[in-house]
This record gives C-alpha cells, structure tokens and sequence, in this order.
C-alpha cells in the first residue's frame, strides 16, 4: 500500500531544492550586476561567469547520469532524495567557507565558489532521477500524470521565485554570506522533508556494469532512430537556446536597461530578474497554447516554431533599448511563447510513440540530451565571449544557430493511428 504522506513531502521537497539551486545561482552572479554599472568588469566578463558556473552544474548530469540512474535503482529512491539535498548542503557549505575565509578577495574565493556550485549540480543529479522513478512507487497510477504535472510546475514555480528571491536577497545585503547562509537554510529544510518520508522498494540486484550497458544501448537505439531521434533533436535545440539566453541576459539586461534610460542605481539584480520572469511567462503561455492547436504527434509546425524563435532572439540583438522596455519585454515574452509552442509537443510525441514498456529509460535518456544541449548552451557562451563578442553580437550569433539547426527538424504529417506504440522510421 503506498503512504499517503511521502506525495506532499516529496512536493515539498521538490520545490525547497529547486528555489535553492537557482537562489544561490542569483546569489553568487548578484555581485557582476554592480561591477559592470560601476566599469570594474566588462559584459563579457558576466557572460564567462554565467557560462562558467552554468557549465560546471550541468557537467555532472552528463558525466554521471548512468551512475545516478543505478544509484537510485540499487537503494531506495527516498535515500537519494536526502542524499542529493546532503550533497547540496556540503556543496554550499565549500562555497560559503571560501567567502568567510577571503571576504573582500573575489579571486581568491572564486575557486571555491565555483567548486562548491558543482557539488550542489552533483547533489541535483543524484536528486534528479529519484524524484521522478519515485512517482509510480509513492502514486497510483491513474494519478501519475497529475502528478508529474504538479512536479513540473512547482519546478517552474521554484525557479522563477528562487532567482528573484536570491536577487532580492543580495541587492539589500551586497553580502554573499547571508545569501550563503539562506540557502543552507533552504536545504536543510528540503532535507527534513526527505527524511520524514517512508522507505520505498530497492533492487539489490542491480548491477553498475549492467546500467551503464543498457544506458548505451537506449541512447544509440533513439538516437538513431529517424524520428524519435529527430525528436530528441528538437528537444536539444530547446534547451540549448535557453541556456544560452539565460546566461546572456544580465550582461545583455543590464546594456538594455542602460539603453532605455534607466537610472544607474535602478539597474539592479531584481530588475534584471523580471526580464527573465517575462521569458518564462512566455514558455508558461506558449507550453498552454500548443494544447489547444496540436494533437499528439503533430510535429509539422516544430520547424517554423523554431524559426520564430530564432526570428525573436534576433530581434533581441537588433533591437536593445533603444524604443523602449515594454518592446523588448514584448519580444521576451513572444520568445518564450515560440519556445513553448516547439518543446511540448515533441515532449508528448516523445511520450507516445515511444516503447511503452522502457518509457523510463526514454524520458532518462531524454534528460541526458537536455543537459548535454544546456551544458553546449553555456559552452556556445563561453566560446563567443572568448571571441570578445558583446551581449547583443551573442543573440545574433545564437538566433543564427538556433534557424539553423531548426532546418533540421522537419517533421511529416503522422499517419492516423500512429501514437499507440513504438513510432515507425520514416
């Protein structure tokens, strides 16, 4: 009989993790706002610090993901759930001793600043596939997908108000030790939780050789597969483009904000959030909308979806804030509407036509070549701004990319009655 009670610990849980991954990521960037407005830094000195500690937290979702997949098979998922929120404590408390052992040397507490934030990615990797594998075990079935729906938009939730609050946070301290010391408090909480949950099944049997065989194995068998590879794809060009405008947005605000006349002392870390609220607002919006004009398995508007993404971004680089905030925060939004329209309906294509019986595996492969793209996304930053390009250079860049790689995703009508089992090559 499943217990009642490890559902809303989990939801919980859930959300205090991810308000304090993102709260401690606005945290430890909120210094680089007020460096570049008083000239101590350049923009493309914000963008390599994005991308450097957006790099080093996606890295481990790629570099252990199948040792996180047979962690959470061989012990019981409920452990790993404390487990990854342990790993985040030590992660934060690596970050915070290098900020109390150098408090006005940035360079010297760098290093561990950014070793820390990779524990804490470490900690959500490990986290990541328990909070999903745990939803059969914990719901009943006919619950499952309300469920997975409550997760994702508690997620969502979590984010959008974890960067704001770690933004808040640190524009009325500009100390990185309260902020430090928050997010401890964020994950001991999440920490709690997890340990008031009851035990859930195990597989002894499990074996790491066996995991990573078969991890392999279902990665090439989608891959390679014409459409369900083609889907994967898609899903790639997603995230990669969403890693790389999130990282490029402070530097990119902060010249907008500049632009459109913004007072000095207002362009801030909380201003420069709400330009991300508006790009999230837009995906929310879009991700709405595609429900209402495509069945499942309709992926023949993916590629122009694609390109009025790239068309946004560009608009993004060409327009700054030269006509104004409400322009610029029109087209974030139209952006993120674009995106949302792209990425859920290959999501529900993905779930559908793929083998019922490994969906797990599916949606586990699926979650590596989303970080993969994200951790490219951060790469493709990292690689202009080598290039000295500037904030806006870097949407020109990254909309070129992003219609490029959408001309890749075309998509034929799907035959009637497909959908129902393992899709057919085209």
């Amino acid at each position: 009989m499943k217990d009642g009670r490890n559902y809303p610990l989990l939801l919980a849980s859930q959300f205090l993790g991810a308000f304090g991954d993102n709260f401690l990521l606005a945290a430890i960037l909120g210094p680089l706002t007020f460096a570049l407005r008083e000239g101590k830094i350049t923009e493309q000195f914000v963008n390599g610090q994005n991308a450097l500690y957006s790099a080093v937290f996606f890295l481990p979702f790629i570099l252990l993901a199948p040792l996180a997949g047979f962690v959470n098979d061989r012990f019981p998922k409920t452990r790993w759930l404390a487990g990854g929120n342990l790993i985040k404590l030590l992660g934060t408390t690596v970050g915070l001793a290098g900020i109390l052992l150098h408090p006005t040397n940035a360079a010297a507490n760098l290093p561990w600043q950014v070793v820390g934030y990779a524990i804490v990615g470490m900690g959500a990797c490990a986290y990541s596939p328990a909070k999903y594998g745990v939803l059969p075990e914990i719901v009943a079935r006919e619950r499952l997908v309300k469920a997975n729906g409550t997760v994702e938009m508690l997620t969502l939730v979590a984010i959008i108000s974890g960067l704001g609050a770690g933004a808040v946070l640190y524009d009325h301290t500009r100390s990185l030790v309260p902020c430090y010391a928050v997010s401890l408090a964020w994950y001991v909480l999440a920490l709690t939780f997890n340990s008031f949950m009851s035990r859930t099944p195990h597989n002894p049997d499990a074996r790491f050789r066996s995991s990573l065989r078969e991890f392999l194995s279902d990665l090439w068998r989608l891959a390679s597969h014409a459409r369900l590879g083609r889907i994967l794809l898609g899903c790639g060009v997603f995230w990669f483009s969403g890693a790389a405008m999130r990282n490029n947005l402070q530097a990119w605000g902060a010249t907008v904000l500049a632009a459109a006349g913004v007072a000095e002392e207002h362009i801030t870390n909380e201003n420069l959030a709400l330009l991300k609220v508006g790009l999230v607002v837009g995906i929310v919006g879009g991700s709405l909308l595609a429900g209402q004009l495509h069945r499942v398995g309709d992926l023949t508007w993916v590629r122009r979806y694609g390109w009025l993404l790239g068309a946004c971004v560009l608009g993004l680089g060409l327009l700054g804030g030269a006509f104004g905030l409400a322009l610029v925060i029109g087209v974030l939004v139209a952006a993120g509407v674009c995106a949302g329209l792209m990425i859920v309906p290959l999501n529900a294509a993905l779930q559908s036509e793929s083998d019922q019986t490994r969906l797990g595996k599916t949606i586990a492969i699926q979650n590596f070549v989303d970080y993969l793209a994200m951790l490219l996304g951060a790469a493709f930053l990292g690689l202009l701004t080598g290039f000295d390009l500037g904030p806006n250079a870097v949407f020109v860049a990254l909309a070129a990319s992003v219609a490029l790689l959408a001309c890749l995703l075309r998509f034929d009508p799907q035959p009637a009655g497909a959908g129902n089992g393992p899709a057919r090559d085209r």
